[in-house]
């Protein structure tokens, strides 16, 4: 599946802050990069605060938790999508029907939250992922 560029960002943004990069200023650098000609695009909240809330939980191997993010519902919609992967990674392969199951019934638009997990699933980057 070719990912999103939120999916792209996101890979970048884990791994510079894998090497000790904030996370925020990690996503913000790939951000700019990636939507160099787009400012609503790179400033696109939903997707980098499923980004920070998965970095703030701890779930992004080599990133120390802590405090990067004041969203609650992305946060939370993040890590709920984590755990479905953890349980059936097969659900990877369709980002809305794993957004359909993370609302469970709640009728809300997808806003590249889950292009964010996947990718980072996708690219082994989650704590407890084995490289290839």
């Amino acid at each position: 599946m070719k990912k999103s560029k939120y999916g792209i960002i996101a890979v970048e943004a884990a791994s510079a802050a894998s090497h000790g990069v904030d996370p925020l200023t990690a996503w913000q650098v790939s951000a700019a990069k990636i939507f160099a000609h787009s400012p609503t695009s790179e400033h696109k909240g939903c997707p980098k605060s499923a980004f920070l809330g998965l970095a703030e939980l701890g779930e992004i191997a080599g990133v120390k938790p802590g405090k990067y993010t004041k969203s609650i519902d992305n946060k939370r919609y993040a890590k709920d999508a984590l755990a479905i992967l953890r349980e059936n990674e097969s659900w990877s392969n369709d980002p809305l029907a794993l957004w359909k199951r993370v609302m469970g019934g709640v009728d809300k638009s997808h806003n590249s939250q889950m292009d964010v997990v996947i990718a980072l699933w996708e690219a082994r980057k989650f704590v407890g992922q084995r490289e290839y």
